[in-house]
């Protein structure tokens, strides 16, 4: 690696990190704690790459960007910032910088990035990039309107860097991800951070399956945003209005008048059309780009960050304000969060009006944690077995049974019993990553929980069969067949008095 390099950082420590990996690849590094004497360095033509924070004591690194680059059109800018929000990535991409990294980040990869634009300087002939629209200010470095989008996760960054490259592309996008991940307020992101947030935006959900209700949104977002929530989810004939309209945008004379296309669909929208939910040509006219939001599962190192961020929008809508504590932030960091960021923000609401002090402790989220989901935070289900292949005989276990390691924790009375069996079900299927659990998973999961129910009814009556049935209300004949298909020895025993 050859060149000179000029960094920009308030922190002495990432200056003298950066200073030494940089000097060892062959280097020259100057490296200050001010973006004025940055930018003095840029006017004297020192340089050949500039590495800077965003947040410096005399100002802000991404807004430095148009200025330097107005005086080098050909220094290329890698941003460094703390600031791991969707925010901060649009603004560096909008400013033209060559490259994004969230703190902390990894050292080799920073290195290769600035390796790769030492050697592909950019080009003199490029323009500086385009002003906001008149009366249009930039978003706030520090303000966040899009709740879920903070992460310093790869999955998230990479997801931060797509939504920045397509932001203003002229192109329909598809935002896909299971239920929770926030998949409405990315897609909201496209028009609320784009040059069409002057423009009106329009919401289809499958409660606007009318021609008149498609056709009010259609005008509502003239120019703006159509946000199409779970397409997917709309009859055969409003897909098939859905689909006129669009073609009547493209080749009609008000295509000047087109709203940018945004849809909101499950984590699988090509099984959707795969099962005839979804029309192929509707799919293909909504998917210019698709967008995966990850799961919270998949970034358990975002889960206290945004822990954080949402007890302080929490306090900002007028609840108490409230802290973790270090046991605290331990027990939701290790919690699975079937319901995702959805869940996380109703669970540090909860905790913000629920807390006895201003630091939540580890005991108050756990009863919390009970109250909302009776499963004890970070013990996977014991006898959830690992996917078989399609070919085998399907032998799983889908609800869990005591595991003798773990004291068994108290369901209470308050509990939802489909919340419960919701969330076992849904890991059993994230056992299986990208492939589906074998075939005839229906009659797998009422054996699942037939068995269980039978066994505890015996036991409840004692093993009085006539009892029993009448309890479950069936056929006493039904319930014999039952034990028998099911290998369940029945053992009639006196009640104790």
């Amino acid at each position: 690696m050859d060149g000179t390099v000029l960094i920009a950082d308030d922190d002495r420590t990432i200056r003298t990190v950066l200073t030494q990996a940089l000097t060892r690849a062959g280097c020259r590094v100057h490296a200050t704690g001010s973006l004025a004497q940055l930018l003095r360095w840029v006017e004297e033509g020192r340089g050949d790459l500039v590495i800077t924070d965003v947040m410096m004591p005399d100002g802000n690194g991404i807004d430095m960007i148009p200025a330097i680059r107005r005086l080098r059109p050909d220094l290329p800018v890698i941003v460094i910032s703390a600031q791991n929000t969707i925010v901060t990535a649009i603004r560096a991409t909008e400013a033209a910088a060559f490259d994004y990294l969230p703190k902390p980040f990894d050292l080799p990869d920073l290195m290769s990035r600035a390796g790769q634009a030492l050697s592909r300087r950019v080009r003199k002939s490029d323009t500086a990039p385009a002003a906001a629209p008149a009366g249009v200010p930039a978003p706030e470095a520090g303000a966040d309107p899009a709740l879920p989008l903070i992460g310093h996760a790869p999955a998230m960054q990479s997801l931060f860097r797509m939504v920045a490259r397509v932001l203003n592309a002229d192109l329909p996008v598809m935002i896909a991800g299971e239920a929770g991940v926030g998949k409405t307020v990315v897609a909201r992101s496209f028009h609320d951070l784009s040059d069409r947030r002057d423009a009106g935006i329009a919401v289809l959900t499958s409660a606007d399956l009318s021609e008149e209700a498609i056709h009010r949104a259609a005008e509502r977002a003239a120019a703006g945003t159509l946000l199409i929530e779970d397409p997917a989810g709309f009859g055969a004939a409003a897909q098939a209005r859905l689909i006129g309209m669009i073609e009547a945008w493209e080749v009609g004379p008000g295509r000047n008048q087109m709203p940018r296309l945004v849809s909101t669909t499950g984590p699988e929208p090509q099984a959707d059309v795969a099962a005839g939910r979804l029309r192929a040509d509707l799919y293909y006219r909504l998917a210019g780009v698709t967008i995966t939001v990850p799961p919270l599962r998949s970034r358990v190192d975002d889960i206290p960050p945004l822990a954080r961020h949402l007890l302080a929008r929490a306090a900002s809508q007028g609840l108490p304000h409230r802290a973790l504590s270090d046991g605290a932030t331990a027990l939701v960091r290790s919690y699975p969060f079937p319901g995702n960021v959805r869940e996380l923000e109703n669970l540090m609401r909860r905790l913000a009006l629920t807390a006895a002090g201003a630091e939540i402790t580890e005991a108050e989220v756990r009863i919390a944690l009970s109250e909302t989901m009776p499963v004890q935070p970070g013990v996977a289900p014991a006898s959830v077995v690992a996917p078989t292949p399609r070919a085998a005989a399907p032998v799983a276990t889908l609800m869990p049974v005591a595991n003798p390691a773990t004291a068994p924790v108290a369901e209470p009375s308050n509990a939802r019993l489909a919340q419960s069996v919701e969330m076992h079900l849904q890991r059993y299927f994230d056992l299986h990553g990208d492939q589906l659990p074998p075939p005839g998973l229906y009659d797998r999961i009422l054996r699942e929980i037939e068995k269980p129910l039978l066994e505890i009814a015996l036991d409840a009556t004692g093993g009085n069969q006539l009892r029993c049935a009448d309890l479950l209300g069936i056929n006493r004949n039904t319930l014999r067949k039952k034990l028998t298909d099911l290998n369940i020895e029945v053992t009639r025993r006196r009640k104790l008095m």
